[in-house]
């Protein structure tokens, strides 16, 4: 199996993405260094090595820097491998594919699409182990009313609450006019600075 991993810069710094020949095997928002961001980069795939970017890797990479911008980019046409990833969150990473950028659901409402509401804390998990952030959007995934509940990558909420306000985001459960956004217009959202 052919794969490869490599850097690529967005508005909120380098992120890592990792591809073999079924798809994109992982996604990593950036940490305090390059070298950190490709190390946890390679635990979620091991065997690949820094290399050249394919093309369609590349129409992927710019497709998130696009939607890091601010852009309301779809990435359902990345094709991401989920052979190693377990069954529940196969499930739960599909429904949270489909929120829109600039919208969100909660641990909640997938429970509920997964057909108990019970299963929030598992939701919560599952999205906590996400291989592909940014692909599959758990960022866009709350804590029940409007708050943020926890996040995985480097920075915590602080990183989630960053992407929904570049996405401009409404909570979910509200009609969409009258959705309290998660932002501040007047907010700055300037790139961070990246230490090599």
């Amino acid at each position: 199996m052919t794969t490869g991993l490599a850097l690529f810069d967005t508005d909120i710094g380098r992120c890592g993405i990792a591809w073999g020949d079924r798809g994109l095997l992982g996604v990593q928002l950036p940490e305090a260094t390059d070298a950190r961001t490709l190390s946890r980069l390679a635990q979620k795939a091991p065997a690949a090595r820094e290399a050249a970017m394919p093309d369609h890797v590349r129409r992927a990479c710019d497709a998130m820097t696009e939607l890091l911008r601010g852009e309301a980019n779809d990435l359902a046409f990345i094709t991401v491998d989920m052979e190693q990833v377990p069954a529940f969150n196969r499930r739960v990473y599909d429904i949270a594919r489909t929120i829109a950028p600039g919208e969100t659901l909660t641990y909640g409402d997938i429970a509920t699409r997964l057909g108990d509401k019970l299963l929030s804390r598992a939701v919560g998990k599952a999205l906590g182990e996400n291989p592909f952030p940014i692909v599959i959007p758990c960022h866009r995934v709350l804590a029940a009313n409007g708050k943020t509940g926890g996040f995985s990558a480097n920075g915590g909420v602080a990183t989630k609450f960053r992407m929904l306000a570049i996405e401009r985001a409404r909570i979910a459960g509200h009609a969409s006019e009258d959705a309290p956004m998660l932002f501040d217009p007047g907010l700055s959202i300037a790139p961070q600075r990246r230490h090599r």
